[in-house]
């Protein structure tokens, strides 16, 4: 996706400039986690050094909380180029979208050091095997002989913040463009109008419902087991599904993979 919103002129846009940094947040997250993970399975001698686990958490977490924050720009952005189509243009400069995502950056830098420092600077003189496939902060915390109160309000209020901050924006932008598609008066206009947004409804919809379930379900209900199972699926899978998610029902894309498959 990265190739082809860089190669097509058709593809400049600002939809596919965001696209194109939502596919190098999933590129960057799961492949600070994949590779060790899959090392990890297939190899004897499972371990990571205090420094690289600390650092493979940091880019995680700063990509995976740019992701959040950047679903919620392209809601907005699918707002702009359905509410005001003839101004969309000139309302998403290439300027306005280049602070866009480096705002979307700069609070996953943030949230990322806020997390890495509280977690990282903790005591840890027991245990030192982590029962997860790689480093993130439940599983750290368990081994932690220090008290590790302020870090769970931490996870609450940054990532419920972040979260919350998320779905408001989504659901505030998809009310706008509602309102917006029922000013069409042309049902065909209004059908192609919405279905430019199902695939971002699709992948706002896995990637919110994974993180929410991942951090924020009761605590009694807690299964190291089940987080496993649910950390694979938002490293390994939610990655590989947005660039399909984006190409199959998009004519552009097709478009530019047929382009580069003749240049090829």
């Amino acid at each position: 996706m990265i190739i082809l919103t860089r190669m097509d002129s058709q593809l400049h846009t600002p939809m596919y400039f965001f696209l194109s940094n939502l596919s190098l947040c999933d590129l960057c997250y799961s492949t600070a986690l994949g590779p060790k993970m899959l090392v990890d399975i297939f190899s004897k001698n499972k371990s990571i050094p205090f420094i690289s686990c600390a650092l493979q958490f940091f880019i995680a977490c700063t990509f995976v909380d740019s992701e959040c924050m950047l679903l919620v720009v392209m809601a907005f952005d699918r707002y702009k180029a359905i509410g005001s189509p003839l101004l969309y243009m000139a309302h998403m400069s290439s300027r306005l979208c280049s602070l866009l995502v480096a705002a979307v950056y700069l609070v996953g830098l943030t949230d990322a050091l806020i997390h890495t420092t509280l977690t990282f600077c903790l005591c840890f003189f027991g245990s030192n095997e982590i029962d997860h496939f790689f480093c993130d902060i439940p599983p750290i915390l368990l081994l932690s002989c220090s008290e590790t109160q302020i870090n769970e309000l931490a996870i609450f209020t940054i990532f419920g913040f972040t979260e919350l901050s998320t779905i408001s924006g989504v659901l505030v932008s998809y009310c706008y463009i509602i309102l917006s598609v029922l000013k069409i008066h042309s049902a065909e206009g209004s059908f192609k109008a919405f279905s430019t947004c199902t695939s971002h409804l699709t992948a706002v919809a896995i990637f919110q419902g994974t993180v929410l379930f991942m951090y924020f379900r009761p605590s009694s209900s807690y299964s190291l087991d089940q987080d496993k199972m649910t950390s694979l699926f938002y490293t390994l899978v939610i990655p590989m599904l947005n660039p399909l998610i984006y190409s199959l029902r998009n004519k552009d894309v097709k478009a530019a993979i047929e382009k580069l498959k003749r240049w090829l």
